[in-house]
């Protein structure tokens, strides 16, 4: 668990810490968790930050980070533990208009809570520009989780807030 948070850690900080010029974004989501897991958990909270470089007029690239927690149920009398997530992927954004970009976030989520082993990470996204630092956010966000013979996805659908710093 040490290792994960140092590594989570040394992330974040070498994100934070580029020199190039480049967009920092932190973002807030709340969401509802789908599929396989939905029976079992109840809300998702997600934080993000991102650090995007132009690749072209209407194409942006970088890396992604933050920290998604869902909120477990108490199913039959029984409680179920809360999930949490340390998702680490490379970002792309297309800009469709001047107030309206797509993209995705790909790669791998840690597993931060004792038997989560964390996995495939991908994440969808539509933003909509409110104004020049601050977009409306709606995402999919999904792990794909290895759980012996089959892989169950561990889905959440968002909405949330990113601000430009």
């Amino acid at each position: 668990m040490k290792k994960i948070l140092f590594f989570a850690a040394f992330a974040v900080f070498g994100l934070l810490s580029v020199n190039a010029q480049g967009n920092l974004n932190a973002g807030v989501n709340v969401g509802l968790i789908t599929g396989d897991f939905s029976d079992g958990y109840s809300l998702n909270i997600a934080l993000d930050l991102s650090y995007l470089w132009e690749v072209s007029d209407h194409v942006d690239a970088g890396l992604a980070t933050g920290y998604s927690h869902s909120l477990g149920k108490d199913v039959n009398g029984f409680d179920i533990d809360d999930v949490s997530f340390l998702p680490i992927a490379a970002a792309g954004r297309f800009d469709i208009s001047d107030k309206f970009s797509v993209g995705a976030d790909l790669g791998y989520a840690l597993g931060i809570n004792e038997g989560n082993d964390g996995g495939f990470y991908y994440a969808p996204r539509a933003q909509y520009g409110v104004s020049e630092t601050i977009d409306v956010v709606l995402a999919y966000r999904g792990v794909s989780i290895d759980a012996g013979p089959v892989t169950l996805g561990f889905n959440t659908i968002t909405l949330g807030v990113e601000f430009g710093l």
